[in-house]
């Protein structure tokens, strides 16, 4: 067949530590035709110049990542678009895996992409556990690669939801015909992530999650495959994972938990905006 073209979407906002690892595992595909394109968004630690050193298509643009993401793709001349996180690491395969689905595949609409963490310290294992529960749940992960007219045919990110966005946008995609996977992935850099760090996202996010919350009433309540019941059921399905690991184990149930409480606590009081020199979480970190 034909190779088409294939856009990679990368939104930045101060992402030099992990930035290069994201770009190198991009450029590295076992698969040609990719056009890359950077949309930041006023970096000041010289995530520009990483950039620069692997394309010259690097843009800036905010004053959210919906608005990064919309704006790459509006400059992407692929028939396929890919949207990936600075901190996230490609499988070489990733691309190639995506286009043979839309190709054998023909009514393919959206495909995810499964992820998996990794970092250093007891917390990012922690995480790494917990990610490892959500393999194959479709409530959870949300579709990565689109073709770039149906993307634009469902509006693409909503500019006015920070939060949830992800999962909004594959129900709109899921709206117009299937959603598939491949079994090539993505890694996940969580870093050093620290507890109080994290805690604050989810405060910060769950503050601004009614945009969201309010046009999926039916699909985010404490029951549905989003909300904390159906985490827990799902962490205890598998209680054998927890007794091989019971200290990560204890501390995936407690660092969630925790997450849930900062994030009630952000839903009920709103957030302040977090530092001008964070990273921007990804979709997961909505989770």
């Amino acid at each position: 067949m034909n190779e088409p073209l294939v856009s990679i979407i990368v939104t930045t906002r101060n992402n030099h530590q992990t930035l290069d690892a994201c770009l190198s595992s991009i450029v590295n595909q076992k698969y040609t035709r990719l056009e890359l394109i950077v949309v930041d968004r006023d970096s000041n630690d010289g995530t520009k110049l990483i950039a620069r050193y692997y394309t010259d298509k690097v843009f800036n643009c905010g004053p959210e990542r919906s608005a990064q993401r919309n704006f790459g793709v509006a400059q992407a001349r692929g028939e396929f678009v890919v949207i990936i996180d600075s901190d996230m690491e490609l499988d070489p395969y990733v691309v190639r895996d995506c286009v043979d689905t839309m190709h054998y595949r023909p009514d393919t609409q959206g495909i995810i992409i499964p992820e998996e963490s990794f970092g250093r310290g007891f917390w990012a294992h922690c995480k790494q556990l917990e990610r490892s529960y959500y393999h194959n749940n479709d409530a959870i992960e949300a579709a990565r690669f689109f073709a770039k007219v149906t993307y634009e045919t469902v509006g693409g990110y909503d500019e006015a939801m920070v939060s949830g966005e992800d999962w909004d946008l594959s129900a709109r995609v899921r709206a117009t015909g299937p959603i598939e996977r491949v079994t090539s992935g993505i890694r996940h850099n969580e870093g050093r992530l620290k507890l109080f760090k994290s805690l604050r996202k989810k405060f910060y996010y769950a503050g601004l999650a009614r945009t969201y919350l309010a046009r999926h009433k039916t699909d985010t309540g404490l029951v549905s495959g989003q909300g904390p019941l159906q985490r827990y059921k799902l962490f205890l399905s598998r209680p054998g994972t927890l007794l091989r690991h019971p200290l990560v184990g204890s501390g995936m149930l407690l660092m969630k938990t925790a997450e849930y409480a900062a994030g009630a606590v952000g839903y009920l009081l709103g957030a302040r905006p977090p530092k001008t020199d964070e990273k921007e979480p990804t979709a997961y970190e909505h989770a």
